[in-house]
């Protein structure tokens, strides 16, 4: 009878067991987050700027206003900066896939055919050029170099990349030639006017730092493109639309708007910075947004649809981000991307082993 009884006990141990961890209670015994080692030589060191989308704030906001921000993140003497952009390559991959990605392409993909006829060059073999020049790259480039490279990054599909390049050439020498043609140089030129946070703050400190390039690490291979039924997208929308209605969600749009409002005020972009750098921003988006649909009731689960795209596409950014520190161990990088996602780039980057995380913060004040 005892033996039955301390079987039976067993037996609900096991089934307690398995239905806390079914509850979620497991916790791995294994944390990335404490095994920093130090490393041989310089840690890999990341800044996480969230930034608004300059696109974003009122048309009469002077752009000259940044500049405060500009030296801020310059005295952090970052040795290379990553953009919320599509890679070249990635674009690439995903035209060949329209069915589920057209939409995506059409919003985030530049068109690279008018650069690359040309050169003469498609979207991996620019790649490939453009790795093949910067490995030989000297000291102090002619500005036929600049040019030439110029060009080659905008067939490679790294806009972002190209005006630095166009940047770094004194005002004379930012003419055609070397690969550049006339429509080639009125595109650079329209890009150091546009209103972006990759080309009025990544390019023009990737310049003045001496850089030669800047990292496009976005990710949108989670994108699912359009429903085939019309009813279903619409009910997905409403959810979503629904989830988004809360308290915390109202709060962060009133602070954003009373933040641009101040935008003119001598501190007034620090201001912003500040604000969306802060912990309290990280946890609103999280409450207004990303937790808000992981609530959501609709039995198609349209709110987890949603928060998994979210999280996939952080982690392979991030993923993005971990390549390029694994190729070029010890650098200091700055990763400036739309405010919404600091709080996942941070998390996930500090599960890494060699990296060590830079409070924006301090350097903002």
């Amino acid at each position: 009878m005892f033996r039955k009884v301390r079987i039976l006990a067993v037996a609900l141990a096991a089934l307690s067991t398995a239905a806390a961890a079914r509850a979620g209670d497991y916790r791995p015994s294994f944390h990335p987050d404490t095994l920093k080692g130090p490393p041989r030589g310089a840690p890999n060191a990341v800044m996480v700027l969230g930034t608004a989308h300059l696109s974003g704030l009122p048309k009469t906001f002077d752009m000259t206003r940044l500049s405060p921000l500009l030296d801020r993140m310059a005295a952090w003497k970052p040795t290379g900066i990553a953009t919320e952009n599509l890679s070249g390559l990635q674009c690439d991959a995903l035209r060949r896939y329209p069915a589920r990605y057209a939409v995506t392409v059409t919003m985030y993909c530049p068109d690279p055919t008018a650069a690359g006829q040309a050169l003469g060059l498609d979207v991996p073999a620019a790649n490939a050029e453009a790795e093949r020049l910067l490995a030989a790259w000297p000291v102090e480039p002619s500005a036929a170099q600049r040019r030439r490279l110029a060009a080659v990054f905008l067939a490679a599909g790294e806009r972002g990349s190209a005006l630095v390049q166009w940047l770094r050439l004194p005002e004379a020498e930012r003419k055609a030639g070397d690969g550049l043609n006339d429509d080639l140089v009125a595109l650079l030129e329209k890009l150091k006017a546009t209103r972006n946070e990759t080309y009025q703050i990544s390019a023009v400190l990737a310049a003045r730092l001496g850089h030669e390039r800047l990292w496009s690490v976005d990710d949108h291979s989670a994108d699912t493109g359009e429903s085939p039924d019309p009813a279903e997208e619409k009910a997905f929308e409403v959810a979503i639309s629904k989830a988004w209605d809360n308290p915390v969600s109202h709060a962060r749009k009133a602070q954003y708007e009373r933040l641009q409002r101040d935008l003119d005020k001598p501190d007034g972009v620090l201001n912003l910075y500040r604000a969306f750098n802060s912990a309290k921003a990280q946890r609103m988006a999280y409450e207004g947004d990303f937790g808000a649909t992981l609530r959501e009731p609709s039995p198609q689960g349209f709110g987890r649809r949603y928060l998994g795209y979210w999280e996939t596409r952080n982690l392979r950014m991030v993923a993005n981000i971990r390549d390029v520190l694994g190729q070029h161990p010890g650098m200091r990088l700055l990763a400036i991307v739309g405010a919404s996602h600091k709080g996942y780039y941070e998390a996930y980057l500090n599960q890494m082993h060699d990296v060590r995380l830079v409070d924006a913060q301090a350097a903002l004040r």
